[in-house]
């Protein structure tokens, strides 16, 4: 028989081994949201995988806490067509539209210009905006190297700016225009959804604007956020000198593949 030390000895054994297993993880939603939060873009596997590609390459990041992370992201780059999305928010900022409900014609501007990057009204809302409110929106979004240009397609920008821009975009927009604005950037054509919105991760919201050379490679970039739960990315990938633009297309996806990478 075990004598009364010996049953203590095994009681306090067996409490210290029931306190253990209640320590374990059990894998909980709140240990799955750890999990989430700890994600980290892929910056190593974009590295190296710019490194192999021909041209000139710079991206940026803005996690899920609104870490920052770039790659060359001060390296300046003609915008071309990725510049519509700050005419977008400076024309929605002007005094005499951001207080009233857009009308048919700042729709018949703004809808052409951002879903299918017509040419002709981004020259048209350049003009009406002037130099001054376009200067005003880069200075109010922190652009330290952001230059306009003329043409407008070949104004200045880089990874890190339309990055940390994108990322807070409606925040420059007038609250009652935002919603617009974002389904812009939501519904741009099919025909233009290349790049990252052919490595967007399941489940997650995907709003963007890309701007290109069309057929050349010269320049093809794209900047984007996407969201899923209240939670936003948002990343910038500049593409420079590609020996072709269906080559370019295939940088900025596999670019985005491995930024997204377990998103």
């Amino acid at each position: 028989m075990h004598q009364p030390r010996q049953w203590l000895q095994i009681w306090l054994a067996l409490t210290v081994a029931a306190g253990a297993v209640a320590l374990l993880p059990l894998g909980t939603d709140d240990s799955q949201a750890r999990s989430a939060s700890a994600w980290r873009p892929g910056m190593e596997q974009a590295r190296a995988y710019s490194a192999r590609r021909q041209g000139s390459i710079s991206f940026a990041v803005v996690d899920k806490r609104g870490r920052y992370r770039g790659h060359r992201s001060r390296h300046v780059v003609q915008a071309a067509s990725v510049f519509k999305a700050m005419l977008m928010v400076a024309y929605l900022r002007r005094g005499d539209v951001r207080g009233r409900p857009l009308r048919t014609g700042d729709r018949r501007l703004l809808a052409p210009m951002i879903r299918r990057s017509d040419n002709a009204t981004a020259s048209r809302i350049v003009v009406g905006l002037g130099p001054r409110r376009i200067h005003r929106l880069a200075a109010r979004a922190g652009m330290r190297r952001f230059r306009l240009r003329r043409p407008w397609g070949a104004s200045e920008i880089t990874a890190r700016d339309q990055v940390r821009f994108f990322h807070r975009l409606e925040t420059y927009a007038p609250k009652r225009h935002r919603a617009y604005a974002r389904m812009l950037l939501r519904t741009v054509v099919p025909r233009q959804r290349w790049g990252v919105a052919r490595a967007r991760p399941r489940g997650w919201r995907l709003y963007f604007k890309g701007g290109w050379a069309s057929g050349t490679g010269r320049v093809c970039h794209q900047v984007a956020f996407l969201e899923r739960g209240g939670r936003r990315v948002s990343l910038a990938i500049m593409v420079e000198h590609s020996p072709s633009h269906r080559y370019a297309t295939e940088t900025l996806r596999g670019g985005a593949r491995r930024l997204l990478r377990g998103l």
